[in-house]
């Protein structure tokens, strides 16, 4: 047992990292549509959101996943979402029920298509794949969220939607237009 031990506490000693990565617990998880539980698992991921959710999304009209922001942000989770410009005109964009709930929108209008499908949670947690958050993504589409608990990844990701939040032709979402 005395061997055990001061392997263990020489192996720390002489690989500190190995147990930092230990302490993080990094997961994946993969979907896929159709029915395959995608929403849900977006749904589920956003109901554990405690201090921020940042949302990059191409095609938004899910209303499980809007409801679910929503509820986030009444939760007092600060929740922000940058959007392709085809949501300004977009007959059911979800865009226009999370704008009116309070939640910050801003249109990605750098890009030709912004076609991103990102949501960073809490610093931890990344979504990320080809999965749109709409209604024909879940049950119609061939298409793949994966959901990634990993701080430096979701470092990455905080880092490039700070980036696109802040580009020139990024601006404020405001719906007289839309309602």
């Amino acid at each position: 047992m005395r061997v055990i031990l001061t392997l263990l506490i020489s192996t720390m000693l002489l690989f500190p990292g190995a147990a930092a990565d230990r302490a993080q617990v990094k997961s994946w998880q993969v979907c896929f549509s159709p029915h395959g539980g995608c929403t849900e698992a977006v749904v589920e991921a956003l109901g554990k959101a405690r201090s921020t959710v940042l949302v990059q999304a191409y095609s938004f009209t899910s209303a499980p996943i809007a409801k679910a922001l929503v509820e986030a942000h009444r939760r007092g989770v600060k929740v922000e979402v940058v959007l392709d410009r085809s949501q300004q005109t977009e007959k059911y964009s979800s865009a226009t029920f999370i704008y009116n709930n309070g939640i910050p929108c801003y249109i990605d209008a750098q890009h030709a298509i912004a076609h991103n499908k990102v949501m960073v949670i809490d610093g931890l947690t990344v979504i990320t794949g080809s999965f749109n958050f709409t209604e024909a993504a879940e049950d119609n589409n061939a298409e793949n969220p994966l959901v990634i608990q990993d701080a430096q990844t979701a470092a990455k990701y905080e880092q490039n939607w700070q980036v696109h939040r802040q580009l020139p032709g990024v601006f404020h979402l405001r719906f007289p237009y839309l309602c």
